[in-house]
C-alpha cells in the first residue's frame, strides 16, 4: 500500500491523550538540554520479553550441571544439546540464530540483571523495568521519555519541525511503550503494519477560550496534528525503504523487525524501536515430558533467536548494521527449582542479550551459583542493576552525558562495557568479571565476615534474602585499595540461604552465604 491510499485504511492512534489542566510547553528546559546530538544516526532496539523469562533455560551455565540437575531434573537440557558460547556458559539448542551471532561477534550475553526487592508481579515487575525506578517508588514517566522529556521540553508542541520531522520512538504495536513515556506526553508512536496507518479527521470544534477545557481540547488537537504528520513521514520511509533478507511468515517477532529494518532503510530518522514477545510465563508445560529439548519454552526462545538473526541480516543487507543496537529484556527470571507441572514460577534476577554489530562478544558477569540446598521460592540472585544496563546504553551508545543520566535512572549505576566504536578495532572482552572476594565461616550462625581486596575506587555492599530483598547496605562509599574486611551480623534473620554482593566500580559479584 502507498500513500495515495492510507486515508482508506486501517485504523490507529499514535499518542496517548494525556488530559489534565496541564500545559505541555510549560515545561522547563532541563540541564540535560545537550544530551542528543541530532546529527548521530544510532538506533536502539528494545525487544521485551512478556511474562517473566527463564533465564536458566536459556543461557546456561554449564559448570552448574549437578547443581542444576539436582533442582530442576524434569527441565534439564541433555548437557551435549548445549550450544557454548564459552566452557563454561552455553546457550539454549533451539536458538541457533543468536549463537551464530555470538561466534560472529556480534552478540553479549549479561547475568544476572534485576533490581532490589524484586516484586514478582508482572505488572508492577514490568512498571518498575519500564520507568528505571526503585522497587518501592512510583514513577508515571519510563526512562527513555524521561530521557527524550529533559532534551524536548515542550514537546509534543511544535512538534514535529523541520529539525525534528520524525518520532522520535516507535513502538511496533497497538498501545504506546511506556518505556517512552515522558513528563507530559508519550514520545513513541504506535504502529502494526504500513496498512494500520490513517489519518485522524482533525475537525474539533474551538470552545470558548475561557472554557475550563480549552487546555485539554488543544493538546487533544496537538496531539491529532501531529499524529497526521507523523503518519505522512513514516508512510513516506516505507515507500522508500526496503526488506532484501526473507523473513519467516510465521515469526510474529520477526514480522515486528522486518518492519523497523524497511523504516531505518527508507531514511527515518527514529531513534527508538521497542517490540514484543510474549508468552513466557511458563509455569506448565515449559518442556515436553520427557523431550526437554522442545516444548513451549523452546518455540518461543527459537522466534526470538531466529527473527532477531534474520534482522541483522537484512540490517547487514540493508548498510544500516553498524547504526543498530538491540536488547531483550523481560520482567523476572524464574526460581530456580522447577516446579511439578514441568514449568517454572516467578523468580528474581535473569540474563539479558545486547546484539548488534557494534557489541563486544562476551559473558559480562559470572554464572550463578547453583547447589542442591536451593530452597523454596528462591531466585537467581542479583549481580547487575537493570539500571545499569539502562546506563551503558545511554551513555555508550546514544551519547548521553554520565552525570546527567544519573537524573534520568534516579541512581548511580555501574557502566558494563558490552559496546565498542565500530569504526575502531577491538579485542574480543574477557568475560571473566570477577575479582578476589570470600565470606567466612559459611555456612555461620551469627557472623560472617567477607574480605576482599580494593583495586578500584567506589565499593557498594550489600546484604540479599534468598526472595530478592536487599536486606542491609554495608558500604556505599569510596573505599582506600588494599585488602579489607566487612562483618555481617546474621543472628537476626532466620535460617536459610543469603547473598551478599560487592560492586566495586564496573566490576560485581555475588556470594552466596547460608545462615544455619
Amino acid at each position: 500500500m502507498k500513500r495515495r491510499q492510507f486515508i482508506q485504511t486501517g485504523s490507529i492512534v499514535s499518542l496517548p491523550l494525556m488530559l489534565g489542566s496541564f500545559e505541555v510547553a510549560a515545561l522547563s528546559k532541563s540541564s540535560l538540554f545537550n544530551l542528543v546530538n541530532p546529527d548521530d544516526d544510532k538506533i536502539l532496539v528494545l525487544v521485551q520479553l512478556n511474562g517473566g523469562n527463564d533465564g536458566l533455560n536459556m543461557i546456561i551455565p554449564i559448570d552448574q550441571y549437578d547443581g542444576l540437575n539436582a533442582v530442576r531434573a524434569n527441565l534439564m537440557l541433555p548437557e551435549q544439546s548445549v550450544l557454548k558460547l564459552s566452557a563454561d556458559t552455553g546457550i539454549h539448542p533451539s536458538m541457533t540464530g543468536l549463537h551464530q551471532l555470538y561466534q560472529d561477534g556480534k552478540m553479549a550475553v549479561v547475568q544476572s540483571v534485576g533490581y532490589p526487592n524484586q516484586n514478582r508481579s508482572h505488572f508492577r515487575s514490568t512498571d518498575i523495568w519500564t520507568s528505571g525506578s526503585d522497587s518501592n517508588k512510583f514513577v508515571n514517566s519510563g526512562w527513555l521519555g524521561r530521557y527524550f522529556a529533559d532534551q524536548y521540553p515542550s514537546y509534543p508542541e511544535n512538534y514535529p519541525n523541520a529539525d525534528y520531522p520524525d518520532p522520535f520512538a516507535i513502538s511496533i504495536s497497538g498501545v504506546v511503550s511506556q518505556t517512552c513515556e515522558g513528563y507530559g506526553a508519550n514520545f513513541s508512536y504506535t504502529l502494526v503494519s504500513e496498512n494500520n496507518i490513517k489519518l485522524i479527521e482533525e475537525t474539533v470544534v474551538r470552545p470558548d477560550e475561557e472554557s475550563c477545557y480549552s487546555n485539554e481540547l488543544n493538546f487533544v488537537r496537538t496531539s491529532i496534528k501531529q499524529s497526521n504528520e507523523y503518519a505522512n513521514t513514516v508512510l513516506n520511509a516505507f515507500d522508500k525503504g526496503s526488506n532484501i533478507a526473507t523473513y519467516p511468515a510465521d515469526n510474529r517477532l520477526a514480522n515486528q523487525l522486518k518492519i523497523i529494518a524497511n523504516l531505518i532503510s527508507g531514511g527515518l530518522k527514529t531513534r527508538v524501536y521497542v517490540v514484543n514477545l510474549g508468552g513466557f510465563d511458563t509455569h506448565s508445560n515449559q518442556v515436553q515430558i520427557g523431550e526437554p529439548t522442545v516444548g513451549n519454552h523452546a518455540n518461543l526462545l527459537q522466534i526470538l533467536s531466529d527473527a532477531i538473526k534474520i534482522f541483522m541480516d537484512d540490517c547487514t543487507s540493508l548498510g544500516i548494521n553498524e547504526r543498530v543496537v538491540g536488547m531483550t529484556f523481560s520482567e523476572f527470571g524464574r526460581q530456580i527449582r522447577s516446579n511439578a507441572s514441568f514449568g517454572t514460577d516467578h523468580g528474581t534476577a535473569a540474563p539479558l542479550i545486547v546484539f548488534g554489530d557494534c557489541v563486544k562478544q562476551g559473558v559480562f558477569g559470572a554464572n550463578p551459583k547453583i547447589d542442591s540446598n536451593i530452597t523454596a521460592q528462591e531466585g537467581v540472585p542479583m549481580q547487575y542493576d537493570f539500571r545499569s544496563v539502562y546506563a551503558s546504553i545511554l551513555i555508550d551508545w546514544m551519547g548521553a552525558d554520565e552525570d546527567a543520566i544519573r537524573n534520568v535512572l534516579f541512581s548511580d549505576f555501574q557502566r558494563i562495557p558490552f559496546l565498542k566504536n565500530c569504526s575502531a578495532p577491538s579485542a574480543t572482552t574477557d568475560s571473566d568479571q570477577a575479582f578476589y572476594a570470600s565470606l567466612s565461616p559459611n555456612p555461620c550462625s551469627s557472623n560472617t565476615y567477607l574480605n576482599f581486596v580494593n583495586h578500584g575506587r567506589y565499593v557498594h555492599v550489600s546484604l540479599f534474602n534468598a526472595l530478592g530483598y536487599q536486606l542491609t547496605v554495608a558500604v556505599n562509599k569510596t573505599l582506600s585499595h588494599g585488602a579489607h574486611e566487612i562483618a555481617f551480623d546474621m543472628s537476626p534473620y532466620p535460617s536459610g540461604s543469603y547473598y551478599v554482593r560487592i560492586a566495586i566500580d564496573n566490576q560485581v559479584q555475588t556470594i552466596k552465604v547460608v545462615k544455619v
